[in-house]
């Protein structure tokens, strides 16, 4: 214990100094209130806001399954938000992403795991994103036939390098750009609010006709199962500020930044998908066609209002787009700072821009694009394999501090949240993440055991190179005995109708 304690107590006086330098050396890579808020809500409120309807519709989810759905999500949601602030007040120098505490915690091999899933998250999630970004684009101009086709991927590889290069100008600048394009991302949803309940087109008919659905269809919880993915990825990027915490000017605007930006992105997404579900019936929001709300829109104005979503999915894809390169980068740089990935990965320029781990950021999810071609993989392909990724940094940062709660385990201070409150929001963010993995299935143990193996090989290099020991902890034993049986599991699965089982 008492080497762990020295251990943190390094880490933490070296993040000190890298966050002092940044204050006063590198104020082009320094954020502030304003600046973490929009990160936090630019990355929530991405795609998945504009076809939440139609995701929900076709999964067969109703409106009971989907109120209930919303229901588990708030609370959970609302507990890893305070999980993910509480963590940041307490232990503000395990900055630079919640992978940090899953290494603080339980050791190198479930620390790298849990850096590796959100790098992969984060890649996988730009992916998806840019494909949708075309979809949309081809609402305006048809020859490019939807996001998936050559030109489609060609066209998104040359903005995910433009937006690339932004980023290597330095944080700041691109997070500003980020502010005009969240504002703008809103006014289209904020427009759709405004017209559906002055122009009173909510309709309590339609509503109550979708909230049982109909008969013979899936099960309760079926639906509510079906709704899960979908609602959680709508707030993946919630800890946005917690990832950039290491370029905060302020260790305080972190926590404030996450529970704002919560808030604000909640009363968003409730009101968009309870009033669409007065407007149409379910079986014809399962019909639209991506992005939903385009269709729902053009239901209430006319066709206005499909031009207005179709525009406001651009802006925001590309503002969603660049929060997660962002995300991707610093995760990948602050993880190879502490040593969990190669030491190569933690330079930087002379302004302190992570260049190096920008530019393999956007290789990797340039691959998934071009992997795209060959699979047909859609954008909902891309956002439920990043949610089944991000669900082992979220469970082990959950796990994380309601053990440190629960311990009394430095959760105080002039920030610190109350004991009592502390302990509320670790154990239901736990049980919430453990739910996840349940909802998840054999679909998203197989996508977890795909993206963590490769990791595991460079972990392994890594490790021997240093002359490590592999496992040192019973936590890395545990993990990866948990890993091994999944890449197993994954195998024999897949092989069984060779054998015509």
């Amino acid at each position: 214990m008492a080497q762990a304690a020295t251990g943190h107590s390094a880490i933490g006086k070296g993040e000190k100094i890298k966050r002092d330098e940044a204050a006063t050396g590198n104020e082009a890579n320094t954020l502030g209130f304003t600046g973490l808020t929009t990160l936090v809500v630019t990355t929530c409120v991405g795609a998945g806001i504009f076809s939440l309807a139609g995701d929900l519709a076709a999964g067969g989810a109703n409106t009971a399954a989907v109120l209930a759905g919303w229901a588990i999500c708030f609370v959970g949601a609302f507990a890893l938000a305070k999980t993910f602030s509480g963590l940041a007040a307490v232990r503000p120098e395990l900055s630079g992403g919640i992978y940090a505490y899953a290494h603080a915690g339980f050791g190198e091999y479930v620390g790298f795991s849990a850096a590796w899933g959100y790098w992969m998250s984060a890649c996988l999630n730009n992916a998806g994103y840019a494909i949708m970004l075309f979809n949309a684009l081809s609402y305006f101009f048809p020859q490019l036939g939807g996001g998936s086709t050559p030109v489609s991927i060609a066209l998104a590889s040359c903005f995910l390098w433009l937006i690339a290069w932004l980023l290597t100008r330095g944080v700041r600048l691109a997070t500003g750009v980020n502010l005009v394009i969240t504002l703008a991302k809103l006014v289209p949803l904020a427009l759709f609010i405004l017209c559906v309940v002055l122009l009173t087109r909510f309709d309590p008919a339609v509503f109550a006709q979708n909230f049982w659905g109909e008969a013979g269809g899936p099960s309760f919880m079926e639906q509510l199962r079906s709704t899960m993915i979908s609602l959680v990825w709508l707030f993946v990027g919630l800890e946005g500020a917690v990832v950039v915490s290491g370029r905060a000017r302020d260790p305080r605007d972190v926590s404030r930044a996450t529970t704002f930006g919560f808030v604000l992105v909640v009363v968003f997404y409730v009101l968009i998908s309870v009033l669409s579900l007065g407007i149409l019936p379910r079986e014809q929001l399962a019909a639209l066609s991506t992005p939903s709300l385009a269709g729902v829109f053009e239901q209430v104005i006319g066709p206005a209002g499909a031009v207005l979503v179709n525009g406001g999915v651009v802006v925001s894809l590309m503002g969603t787009m660049l929060g997660y390169l962002t995300f991707a980068a610093e995760t990948s740089y602050q993880a190879a700072s502490r040593g969990l990935l190669p030491s190569a990965l933690a330079a930087t320029d002379a302004s302190g821009t992570a260049v190096r781990t920008t530019l393999v950021s956007a290789g990797i999810t340039q691959a998934f694009l071009v992997l795209s071609l060959f699979s047909q993989g859609t954008y909902q392909f891309f956002y439920t394999c990043s949610v089944y990724a991000i669900l082992i940094p979220y469970t082990c940062a959950a796990a994380y501090y309601a053990r440190a709660a629960w311990k009394a385990d430095r959760i105080e201070g002039p920030l610190a949240p109350g004991l009592a409150s502390a302990r509320i929001a670790g154990t239901v963010a736990l049980l919430y993440t453990l739910f996840l993995i349940w909802s998840s299935g054999l679909k998203g143990l197989t996508v977890v055991a795909i993206a963590i193996a490769p990791g595991t090989i460079l972990y392994a290099i890594m490790r021997a190179s240093h002359k490590d020991a592999l496992l040192p902890s019973a936590a890395d034993k545990a993990f990866a005995a948990i890993v091994a049986c999944a890449v197993a599991a994954t195998v024999v699965v897949n092989a069984l109708p060779a054998f015509g089982i």
